[in-house]
């Protein structure tokens, strides 16, 4: 199971965060500061995959900002690696070569993509289309 994915750029500045387990606002900050460390001080060469504490971190970086998923150990780590390309591929679709200030201004959309990837902390669509259906019909109902 998924319990958050993480969004944050080189400096550690958190871009989007999104938990399916409960977590209290105060550790949250701990937790994503201490996380960001752990992914950021590994040497390109090493995996991308970090046990930590009680569960795995599964993380890729994309340019300047990294996408860090917290899993349980049950869960499979490259299906998720897989899961955080293909959420890449669905920004790029929707956004046409994502960058970080269109992750920063259309953060409510960058949501919608994700919730309609994963919910309650399980995989449920990897149709890209079928991923951006929900945003397609709200940018034909702006435009009319």
């Amino acid at each position: 199971m998924i319990k958050f994915v993480l969004m944050v750029n080189r400096q550690g500045q958190t871009r989007l965060s999104r938990y399916y387990q409960p977590v209290e606002l105060s550790r949250r900050a701990v937790l994503e500061a201490d996380v960001v460390r752990c992914c950021l001080s590994r040497k390109k060469d090493q995996c991308s995959f970090v046990e930590y504490k009680d569960f795995k971190l599964v993380y890729r970086q994309y340019a300047a900002l990294y996408i860090v998923v917290g899993v349980t150990d049950s869960e499979n780590e490259l299906s998720v690696y897989e899961l955080v390309h293909n959420f890449v591929e669905v920004l790029d679709k929707y956004f046409s070569r994502v960058s970080e200030l269109d992750i920063m201004f259309n953060l409510d959309r960058v949501h919608i993509i994700l919730d309609e990837m994963i919910q309650n902390g399980h995989i449920v669509e990897t149709n890209k289309s079928r991923i951006l259906a929900p945003l397609t019909a709200l940018d034909k109902m702006a435009d009319n």
